[in-house]
């Protein structure tokens, strides 16, 4: 073997790593989230998680990614530690589908249909097709498939390239003296994990391994400790993910590890006892890419058939290996689960699933935001100072969702997102201070109705019966924009803008009938100046509402005119805002004045 060979092994092998790491890329974007929102959901029983595990480790072609999304989802608190079990051990299964896609490189045939079965004929059909789609197509879905396409032609170019740089070693007499080491159950399974928890995934190390066969001189005595090897050595990705998680997301992971080191002890004493006895004489026969499948396979359904009765006691012994403290004690007593969690740095490597999770907290933020408006007008009429110190600590807390969307959003920039993800990720990104300011409009507002009531100061009956048909319009475009906002429904968004016109109107004839009453002595000074503060608080609300609704509207155009848009609405060219304008006038009507 030449330095030419050994230059092609690892241009082979790094073409291989790259294919499969496009590849699970593609797949994972083209799946938009929704195999992860299956996983959050329908993993109620033993059996449905180990499929589900299985079904979804198969499409994205990554255990590893499988796992540090199960310890995500249980750090976040969105899945159950018994869940977890059935869906960990289903993504060992679903791992070997890769092997078995490696394995057709191994058939054997002279028919036309026999060749075009092995991944060396029909790989450069799909490159082509691939290619053809990204540099081409305008489609975002097509584009997607042919980076899956790409990766896949990539990856097995990457393996046949490593099988024909490895060829040579079957003549080399040290290459097959050091093979038949690996032969030795602890040598052979202490090469695999080493090999695979350096690279972080068994599909690759088995795929390596496949490549090997080439060589000629790979006995299924030698292939089998590697592969248990291998299953091992992958547990080191959910390991790491683990670190700096809570302790139950920790024992996720030592669950992984649990359920490959105690099915692979059953294995290797059960298979190496009955060789004492019955001597298996094909532990010398040479193995090929399918046969290395066909172990890889079998050793993970056995296990799984083995543990899954006893996924308790797995899930037992990751509480004796991390035990409960008291303030987990306290943690779980607790009925809410901090939104926060749910934005868990793990799912930044399944972009769609995160904008998922961040688009929900968004949501329970925007909501808040509404909820301290409503509770802090209240109080302008019913003072009550319980409720005013609730305004005071959920402005708090929707200045933190703040802090930590933001954050979040940053960070999933430097992701690759679809053109939908990324209509959302930019509403997020856009909104987040509108909906941050509402909540600080009825902080103040509150300020001022504690003020009010210090003073013993009320409003007159003609104020009040003004300022409830006033509130009831930033109620319904509170309500109406929180809707919109949390469906995308943009249905909903263009009925924002005229109710914004009415509350502006409304405002200007709040002050003028209170001049008017000033006048008579029916209304004082000061009263005037609070009632001034209060709406054109609210109304500044109102715009935020209105800034929530054009952003939408705009991103879904893809352009951010915002004032020639505004500008068209009032010039009266919109025949349905005239329309809602008039709806809204008959329906906040301020009383007569007598």
């Amino acid at each position: 073997m030449t330095i030419f060979d050994v230059l092609n092994m690892i241009g082979g092998l790094a073409l291989f790593l790259f294919g499969m790491h496009v590849l699970g890329e593609g797949l994972t974007k083209i799946s938009g989230g929704k195999l992860e929102r299956i996983l959050e959901r329908l993993t109620n029983t033993p059996l449905k998680a180990v499929a589900l595990g299985a079904a979804v480790t198969a499409v994205i072609q990554s255990s590893s990614a499988t796992t540090v999304m199960v310890v995500g989802f249980v750090n976040s608190g969105i899945m159950k530690l018994t869940q977890a079990v059935g869906i960990i051990m289903g993504a060992n299964i679903g791992t070997t589908m890769t092997s078995w896609i490696l394995s057709l490189s191994s058939i054997e045939g002279d028919s036309f249909f026999v060749q075009m079965l092995k991944p060396s004929s029909f790989s450069p059909i799909l490159a082509i097709i691939g290619v053809a789609f990204l540099l081409f197509s305008k489609k975002e879905k097509l584009r997607d498939a042919g980076t899956i396409m790409v990766g896949f032609a990539v990856l097995m170019f990457g393996m046949d390239t490593m099988s024909a740089a490895v060829s040579p070693l079957q003549d080399v007499p040290e290459f097959a003296n050091m093979l038949l080491m690996f032969s030795n159950p602890i040598l052979g399974m202490l090469a695999g994990a080493v090999l695979t928890a350096i690279i972080q995934s068994s599909s690759a190390s088995v795929g390596i391994l496949q490549a090997l066969c080439s060589t000629g001189v790979v006995t299924v005595g030698t292939a089998i400790p590697i592969i248990m090897g291998q299953n091992i050595g992958t547990c080191i990705t959910a390991i790491l993910s683990a670190i700096g998680a809570n302790k139950n997301a920790k024992r996720a992971a030592l669950i992984h590890l649990y359920f490959n080191l105690i099915g692979t002890t059953i294995f290797m004493i059960v298979f190496y006892t009955l060789n004492v006895f019955l001597h298996f004489e094909f532990l010398t026969d040479l193995i090929n890419p399918t046969g290395i499948a066909i172990v890889h396979s079998s050793f993970n359904i056995f296990a799984t058939i083995i543990l899954l009765p006893f996924s308790n006691v797995l899930v037992k012994l990751s509480y004796k290996t991390i035990k409960v403290d008291e303030s987990e004690k306290v943690e779980n007593t607790s009925k809410s689960i901090s939104d926060f969690l749910t934005l868990d740095e793990r799912f930044l490597d399944t972009p769609g699933f995160a904008i998922d999770q961040c688009k929900i907290v968004t949501n329970h933020m925007a909501y808040k935001a509404k909820k301290n408006m409503v509770n802090a007008m209240n109080l302008i009429l019913n003072y009550d100072e319980n409720a005013a110190s609730k305004v005071e600590h959920n402005e708090s807390r929707v200045n933190s969702y703040e802090d930590k969307i933001g954050t979040y959003l940053i960070k999933l920039s430097g992701n690759a997102l679809s053109e939908e993800q990324n209509h959302t990720w930019t509403l997020m990104l856009h909104t987040l201070n509108d909906i941050e300011r509402i909540s600080d409009h009825a902080t103040a507002i509150m300020k001022i109705a504690t003020e009010i009531h210090a003073e013993g100061l009320k409003f007159s009956e003609a104020a009040k019966k003004e300022l409830e048909v006033y509130m009831r319009a930033i109620n319904d475009i509170l309500t109406i924009t929180m809707e919109a906002y949390e469906k995308e429904d943009l249905k909903l968004a263009v009925k924002v803008e005229p109710l914004v016109e009415i509350i502006k109107g409304l405002q200007d004839e709040l002050k003028t009938r209170h001049v008017e009453r000033l006048k008579t002595g029916e209304c004082t000074i000061e009263m005037g100046i609070h009632l001034t503060e209060i709406t054109t608080l609210m109304e500044r609300a109102a715009d935020h509402c209105s800034n929530m609704a054009v952003c939408m509207l705009q991103i879904n155009n893809n352009t951010f005119e915002t004032h020639e848009y505004l500008n068209n609405l009032r010039s009266g060219n919109d025949d349905y805002f005239e329309k809602r304008l008039m709806k809204n006038r008959e329906r906040y009507m301020l009383p007569e004045v007598k």
